[in-house]
């Protein structure tokens, strides 16, 4: 037990955070069982360490951080290990990708049901599987998800401000107050630029090369987590790949199914688990028509968001595709995202009618709809920059 107590002790002597992310303040940590999901290169180890060195005071060891990395639970597993920590009085357990364990759910009701007086945190991917939402482990664990950098994150970091997110009613209604309160500190779109290419995923703040970084994640997430988490053999993984790749260059808003099918080797039936596997893994956003929902064919396929297009190095990246892509993701966390009446167009919880276009063009369109505009600083009635829906919530 030393030589993990220490080397807690060294993350906590070393480990620096630039932003506090916005899901911290969000967690009910009353819970005794919590995960945290979510894909390769959003910062789940970062998240629970700040957690740790926010909470609980150096070298006490309350608290502890470990990593299924480590070969010594392979063999040994949790149980026993958190029935040691309880004993040393330890309090709040935290597990980094806890997912890599066998039988880890197993192992984590174990552990909730021996030890009433143990917290445990620990972060898995954000792939599930069939039996998930059935489980055990999900009558007892409060899951939450973990994403990359909102635009008002990546700025935050990088002026050490603290803006605040706001509702997308604030947005629409009040969009030209929150600009100027914006503008009195920054200049948005001096960030901009760089936050679509590489402002999505914390390593930025790393000194590394951050295409190579975020490709490995990429293959990383593809190679472990979906073969693993989806039970897959390792011999069709080549066709996950491609299947990225052709969705990620086609210049059809709309997938045709039966053509990809046809490309990578597989049935329709085969794609289409595909495509809910690379959305599960933060690779691609799929958007409906109103009504529709999967198994049904998608009516537009985005990616993820737009440092992977970049990473991607997609042949058909003008300003509209890039801007339609980073308004997608702005919102898809928290509010429901279908495919508009005409190109360009989204229907955001059936509710508000939002045309992406740059700051010049006009468009006839109905008097509610609004306008998330490129190229553009601040915003007039239902004119908004697009820039600020990265400030949603």
């Amino acid at each position: 037990m030393s030589k993990f107590y220490q080397t807690h002790d060294f993350w906590m002597e070393h480990a620096k955070f630039s932003v506090r992310r916005s899901l911290m303040d969000n967690i009910d940590w009353s819970y005794r069982l919590i995960g945290i999901r979510g894909p390769r290169g959003v910062g789940r180890t970062s998240f629970l360490l700040q957690f740790a060195k926010d909470n609980f005071a150096p070298y006490m060891h309350q608290c502890l951080f470990i990593s299924m990395n480590n070969f010594y639970f392979q063999g040994c597993g949790i149980v026993d290990f958190a029935g040691e920590f309880v004993r040393n009085g330890g309090q709040v357990l935290l597990i980094d990708q806890m997912f890599k364990l066998r039988g880890w759910k197993e192992q984590l009701i174990a552990c909730y049901n021996k030890y009433p007086r143990l917290r445990i945190v620990f972060t898995t991917t954000s792939l599930t599987d069939s039996e998930e939402e059935d489980s055990e482990l999900s009558q007892v664990c409060r899951f939450y998800h973990l994403h990359g950098f909102s635009f008002r994150e990546y700025i935050n970091q990088q002026t050490d401000n603290n803006f605040p997110s706001y509702s997308l009613e604030e947005i629409v209604n009040d969009h030209e107050q929150i600009v100027r309160s914006i503008l009195h500190e920054v200049e948005p779109w001096d960030h901009f630029e760089k936050y679509l290419r590489h402002g999505h995923y914390p390593f930025y703040i790393e000194n590394r090369n951050f295409t190579e970084s975020l490709l490995k994640s990429m293959n990383s997430m593809i190679e472990t987590d979906i073969l693993l988490s989806k039970q897959i053999e390792l011999k069709y993984l080549s066709r996950i790949k491609k299947l990225l790749y052709l969705l990620a260059i086609s210049e059809e808003s709309a997938p045709n199914v039966s053509k990809l099918a046809e490309e990578i080797g597989t049935s329709r039936a085969t794609v289409m688990n595909y495509l809910r596997y690379l959305e599960e893994g933060r690779f691609i956003n799929l958007i409906y028509r109103p009504g529709d929902v999967f198994p049904k064919k998608p009516a537009a396929v985005k990616l993820h968001n737009t440092n992977l297009m970049y990473a991607l190095n997609v042949p058909n990246m003008d300003e509209q595709n890039i801007y339609e892509t980073y308004l997608v993701n702005c919102l898809w966390r928290h509010h429901k995202v279908n495919k508009g009446r005409r190109p360009g167009f989204f229907l955001i919880n059936d509710e508000y009618d939002i045309c992406v276009c740059d700051k010049l063009k006009r468009i006839k369109t109905p008097g509610d709809t609004v306008f998330a505009r490129y190229n553009l600083e601040s915003g007039l009635g239902k004119d908004i920059p697009i820039w600020l829906f990265g400030f949603a919530h």
